[in-house]
């Protein structure tokens, strides 16, 4: 009995490669959704709440937060307005040009915020108490914003 040595070739990828291929090009991106996922569902803030974001609520969210953004001068307005109720308007005069030398993009909105520092003073402290306080901060818009309240 003659046996053939003769073994057939396969033309083209088996079923094992063709597999492993699909595979290569799926696991990546089944991996990554899946961290994604994950990390959204962790509990980042450190508080005990029971909230779970899922990604299409931490994208809603990321957005909504971006309309509620305020802009820098407002949120310095605003800061030096409530230390203001504290603290006289020396000191925030000299937080508000502190703040301008830190940032100077911020300069452009000295005088406005300066100006609105200077009524609340007077609303506060009176006019003349209030004009004790005021000194060459951005162009004296303080004294300008305390004038403005008297006439």
């Amino acid at each position: 009995m003659k046996h053939s040595t003769n073994h057939s070739t396969r033309r083209g990828p088996g079923p094992a490669r063709r597999i492993g291929r699909s595979l290569a090009l799926v696991l990546p991106v089944v991996l990554v959704l899946s961290g994604t996922l994950a990390v959204t569902r962790v509990n980042w803030s450190g508080s005990t709440s029971n909230s779970v974001l899922t990604a299409s609520d931490s994208v809603a969210a990321g957005a909504a937060a971006k309309s509620r953004a305020r802009a820098p001068q407002d949120v310095l307005r605003d800061q030096l307005l409530t230390e203001l109720q504290d603290k006289n308007p020396g000191v925030v005069l000299t937080h508000l040009q502190q703040a301008v030398n830190g940032r100077p993009s911020l300069a452009q909105h000295c005088a406005s915020i300066a100006r609105t520092l200077g009524r609340a003073a007077v609303h506060i402290y009176g006019p003349t108490r209030a004009q004790s306080y005021a000194r060459p901060v951005c162009d004296t818009s303080f004294a300008s914003g305390i004038q403005s309240t008297h006439d």
